[in-house]
């Protein structure tokens, strides 16, 4: 049985064109990084294809932030203006929304980001986001959570409010509809 994810050639050309017409939209979130050679490693890498899809159809709008020199891959992140749509009202992690005992989400921030192939962004990555624009202004993004904040029940989540960004904290069982998850992938 197979079991990769992978995109028809069709999906794939149309993701590319996607991709290509964002990344030239907006130049300053990649300054010095050339096209040609993103869309090598996308036409390379087709798993992370399927990924990158899964990113753009949950409404995150990827796109390239930056080139990790030491692994050669590129770093794409979520740069929808608030957080996902299609990635909102969830709970941190699988351990609290079984813990959750009535009126549950439908899933849970870590695992869908698994379920994507992707992870979601940390604080200091929210924070170089935030850095290439303005992004959360009305809504708010769950970020990867230290251990030791997670063993107290404890999550983190990130908005941009008064032109400052903001790191807060909330039990990992809550969930709001204003608040969703960013992702990363290496390609």
């Amino acid at each position: 049985m197979n079991t990769k994810k992978l995109l028809s050639p069709e999906q794939q050309e149309a993701l590319i064109k996607t991709l290509k017409v964002r990344f030239e939209k907006n130049t300053k979130r990649h300054l010095g990084i050339d096209w040609s050679q993103v869309e090598l490693k996308l036409r390379t890498n087709e798993e992370k294809l399927w990924s990158l899809n899964e990113m753009e159809v949950s409404g995150g709008e990827p796109d390239v932030v930056a080139y990790d020199k030491n692994t050669d891959e590129f770093i794409f992140y979520d740069c929808s203006d608030e957080s996902p749509k299609g990635r909102r009202s969830f709970c941190y992690d699988r351990e609290a929304l079984d813990a959750r005992k009535e009126h549950k989400p439908k899933n849970s921030a870590i695992d869908m980001a698994k379920a994507m192939g992707i992870e979601l962004l940390t604080e200091n990555q929210y924070r170089e986001l935030q850095q290439l624009g303005d992004f959360d202004l009305k809504t708010s993004s769950w970020l990867k959570t230290p251990d030791d904040i997670r063993k107290l029940d404890g999550a983190i989540f990130g908005d941009k409010r008064y032109n400052n960004v903001f790191v807060y904290h909330n039990g990992v069982q809550s969930y709001y509809a204003a608040r969703g998850f960013r992702g990363m992938l290496k390609v």
